[in-house]
C-alpha cells in the first residue's frame, strides 16, 4: 500500500470515528503533506462504502460552496461535493421540521434547491438538456457543520469531511416537465429570504449558485469526470445545489423560515432543538 493509500485509509477511519460524535479535529491538509482534492475524493468514496456497511444508503449528492460570494473568505476557487444518505435526508413537504443540533459542531443552516433526477445525465449536456433529466425541484434546508474548529479548512478538507453535510430537509416538490422553459428561467431568477424568529434576515437568489441550480448540476456532472473512482450520477438521485444565501449559525430554540418569490416553492420552516 502506497503512502497516499495509507493516508486515505487513515482519514477515512478517522472520519467514521468522528461521525455523530460531536468532536472536532485539525484539518487533514495541515497534517498530511499534499492532501488535495484527488485524495479527498478517494476518501469520499471510501467513506461511502464504510457507511454502507453500517446501513447508510447513498441517495444523492450535495454540492458545496456554489455561492461565489463566499469563495474569497474561505480561500477556495470552486465548489466541492459529497454524498447524502437515507439517514440524512428528510422529506418534510409543507410541514414544519425540526433538528437536534446539539451534537453538530458549529452547525449552520442553508436554504437550497433540491433537484431529482428521472434520467441519468451525461457529461457535455447543456442546461436545457440537463433540465430534461429532472422531474422535479424542491426547496430545501441543508444543515452543515464543521469538524474543523472555526470553519478553518481547505477545500480538500471540506470535501473529505462529509462535504460538511449533516442533514437535508426537502420541501414540497415542483414538477419540472410542464412549461420547461419557464421552469428553467425561474430557477435562475427567483429570489429567497431566509429569516429567523430572532430577527436575522438574509437575502439570496437562484442566480447566486453558479448562475442557477441547473448550472450547478452541469458543473457537478463535469466535475465527477475529473476524479477516478467517483460514481457518475444516476436516475433516482437527489442533488442539492448549494446555499442561496449566507449560511447562518443555528442554536437551540430558533425557528427558521425560507420564503421564495418568482418560483412555485412553498415556504420552508425548521425549528432547532
Amino acid at each position: 500500500m502506497g503512502k497516499s493509500s495509507v493516508v486515505v485509509e487513515q482519514v477515512s477511519q478517522e472520519l467514521m470515528s468522528l461521525l455523530d460524535s460531536g468532536k472536532q479535529t485539525r484539518p487533514f491538509s495541515q497534517r498530511y503533506q499534499d492532501f488535495g482534492l484527488t485524495e479527498a475524493y478517494r476518501v469520499v468514496e471510501n467513506v461511502r462504502h464504510l457507511r454502507a456497511e453500517r446501513g447508510d444508503k447513498s441517495v444523492g449528492r450535495k454540492i458545496g460552496f456554489t455561492n461565489r460570494a463566499i469563495w474569497k473568505s474561505k480561500g477556495i476557487s470552486a465548489p466541492i461535493w459529497n454524498y447524502v444518505f437515507d439517514s440524512t435526508v428528510i422529506e418534510t413537504g409543507v410541514g414544519e421540521a425540526s433538528i437536534d443540533a446539539r451534537t453538530l459542531p458549529e452547525a449552520k443552516i442553508e436554504p437550497e434547491v433540491v433537484l431529482h433526477l428521472s434520467k441519468r445525465p451525461a457529461p457535455g449536456m447543456s442546461v436545457a438538456e440537463v433540465a430534461e433529466c429532472i422531474d422535479w425541484a424542491a426547496p430545501g434546508f441543508e444543515i452543515v457543520f464543521s469538524i474543523f474548529p472555526n470553519w478553518d479548512f481547505a477545500a480538500a478538507d471540506a470535501a473529505a469531511a462529509y462535504g460538511v453535510h449533516a442533514a437535508l430537509f426537502v420541501g414540497e416538490p415542483m414538477p419540472i416537465g410542464k412549461n420547461l422553459s419557464d421552469r428553467i428561467k425561474a430557477l435562475s431568477t427567483f429570489t429567497t429570504c431566509l429569516s429567523c424568529d430572532d430577527g436575522v434576515t438574509r437575502l439570496g437568489s437562484g442566480a447566486d449558485v453558479l448562475g442557477g441550480p441547473l448550472q450547478a448540476l452541469v458543473y457537478l456532472i463535469a466535475e465527477l469526470e475529473n476524479y477516478a473512482g467517483c460514481q457518475p450520477l444516476q436516475a433516482g438521485e437527489l442533488v442539492t445545489t448549494g446555499t442561496l444565501t449566507e449560511a447562518m449559525p443555528i442554536r437551540v430554540g430558533q425557528k427558521w423560515t425560507a420564503s421564495f418569490e418568482g418560483i412555485d416553492f412553498r415556504p420552508l420552516h425548521l425549528s432547532v432543538r
